[in-house]
């Protein structure tokens, strides 16, 4: 769909991130705790009456979301001058619904520390996205682009070329593959629901019996509504931050565009493909908000991976602060930092180092390809404070400051919102300034997250061992990356050179991570086949 058409897609899904976020994000999370206490405690009949409470909460939430999504959109498209965006826009509506429906089974199992339903139904989700999204976007452009060829028009309008005849194809097109993602949802939605009705939970019927009495209907909902909103309040934040970058730069652009274009696209001189048709359509902000969309896209592989050790950590570290094991929680607490630190450092490392081949071996040789991979480079080293960041919120939720994550997350957007203002309406910035403006937020929320950890739990962390041997083995890494690819561009394609250099930072990286002795025995045996590549490396002396 290009990166115009990537600007509608995106423009619509970062204005329904937060609505998403407010109706869903707080419930799991609040949900996953209350029955990870409850089955702590033995109250088994507490844990069945959470999920059967948390259904008609979430279908309220769920249509509300849906109906201020698509009453408030044609408002915001008009607001930010980027009218395209309104078909993907209320093409993705419903899901808000659907995403709320699978919360209430992803928020009980995951309090069960069962990962396997989350996991199953976000790959359902993926294919769904995949198939529909971009079946629908092609089937959609062809139709398009088979009426304009015939008749000289795009859905009954007159167009005079065929680069206006894209350009005006492209809204709906977006909309298209945007719709992969309500489909997505539903898919996740059915297949959450149908393995309940199949397999149940793991309670058994002598638990149940052995249970205490149920806690009234109305301390339940009350306690998981008190829980759910700071909680959701704080996820809020972060997609708000996804907001603001689509919001200020197309407007922020918009204004350069109206008052001294020429510094902007004499920066971008021929790297912009049918300048002219965009000038005369208005369409530049969103074309640069598209080419930010690309490296946003690789950004958010590496904290999207690395969420999972949050959710892991919650009821772990839940069970280890109500039992009050100083021991076991600064076991877990250390593994799930040490385990998001020795993915993310490399990983965001080596976006930044090489921004410019990996952008060209996922979105092709194009001409704009230079603008991504420039704010890529900034938004690598941004992935790596936003992956630690996740964990640690989700570990001050476990050990009850539920508060904290949403103090820490508005101060850091307020920095984010000052920076992305001021930077993006210099022209010779322009969207460099919200990857800027990202890397600073994630950086000020990362440290003063992990300081109130250790306050709260009043553990002392170590932190040599969980960052700085990752980092410097990363380093080892991205030379040898930046290297290799360098020299193997010279005599092969730059897609397999990127390839094989990445192939080799990563023998490199696992390399330094044993001659450091950074891995521990427990870190390894959270891996496949952990408890034989722990006899191997025992054996040679290369594990804490």
């Amino acid at each position: 769909i290009t990166e115009e058409g990537l600007g509608y897609f995106n423009t619509a899904y970062h204005f329904y991130s937060p609505i998403h976020s407010l109706a869903t994000a707080g419930f799991p999370i609040a949900i996953a705790r209350m029955v990870s206490e409850n089955l702590a405690c033995g109250r088994y009949a507490d844990v069945r009456r959470i999920h059967k409470l948390s259904i008609p909460i979430f279908l309220i939430t769920g249509g509300l979301g849906f109906a201020v999504m698509v009453i408030s959109a044609p408002f915001y498209v008009r607001a930010i001058g980027n009218g395209g965006a309104l078909p993907a826009m209320f093409c993705l509506a419903p899901a808000i619904l659907f995403s709320c429906l699978s919360s209430v089974y992803r928020g009980y199992y995951e309090g069960m520390s069962n990962m396997y339903p989350t996991a199953i139904s976000e790959v359902m989700e993926a294919i769904f996205k995949l198939l529909v999204g971009l079946s629908a976007a092609y089937l959609v452009f062809r139709l398009g682009m088979g009426e304009f060829y015939s008749s000289g028009t795009v859905w009954g309008q007159q167009v005079t070329s065929e680069a206006f005849a894209k350009s005006a194809l492209l809204p709906y097109t977006a909309a298209a593959a945007v719709f992969g993602v309500t489909i997505g949802s539903f898919a996740s939605f059915f297949c959450l629901w149908s393995r309940h009705k199949r397999k149940g939970d793991s309670i058994t019927c002598s638990e149940l019996q052995c249970s205490p009495p149920c806690t009234d209907r109305k301390s339940i909902v009350g306690r998981l509504i008190k829980m759910a909103i700071p909680i959701g309040i704080g996820a809020l934040a972060v997609n708000v931050a996804a907001l603001v970058d689509t919001t200020f730069l197309q407007t922020r652009i918009n204004h350069i565009m109206s008052v001294h274009p020429e510094p902007l696209l004499t920066m971008y001189q021929g790297m912009i493909p049918d300048l002219e048709v965009k000038i005369a359509t208005g369409t530049v902000s969103n074309f640069l908000f598209g080419c930010y969309s690309q490296a946003l896209a690789l950004f958010m592989l590496v904290p999207g991976i690395t969420q999972a050790f949050g959710i892991s950590a919650l009821p772990s570290v839940t069970s280890a602060w109500m039992s009050g094991s100083r021991c076991e929680l600064q076991k877990s607490i250390s593994s799930v930092l040490r385990m998001t630190a020795l993915f993310s450092i490399p990983a965001g490392l080596g976006l930044s180092v090489l921004s410019g081949p990996v952008s060209q071996a996922v979105f092709g040789a194009k001409a704009s390809i230079p603008i991504t991979s420039r704010t890529l480079a900034v938004m690598g080293v941004a992935a790596i404070f936003a992956s630690l960041s996740t964990p640690i919120f989700s570990m001050l939720q476990a050990v009850g400051r539920v508060d904290l994550p949403v103090k820490l997350l508005c101060v850091g957007l307020g920095l984010k919102i000052g920076l992305n203002y001021v930077l993006t309406g210099i022209p010779e910035i322009n969207i460099l300034g919200a990857g800027i403006g990202t890397l600073v937020c994630y950086v000020f929320i990362t440290i003063s997250a992990c300081y109130f950890l250790c306050k709260e739990t009043k553990i002392h962390l170590k932190f040599h061992s969980i960052f700085t041997k990752p980092a410097i083995a990363s380093m080892f890494c991205c030379i040898a990356a930046y290297f290799s690819c360098f020299a193997m561009s010279k005599i092969m394609p730059d897609s397999l050179a990127t390839g094989i250099a990445v192939f080799i930072a990563v023998f490199i990286y696992i390399a330094s991570l044993l001659c450091l002795k950074a891995l521990c025995k427990d870190d390894v045996l959270m891996l496949p086949k952990g408890q034989k590549l722990v006899k191997i490396l025992e054996k040679h002396h290369l594990i804490m």
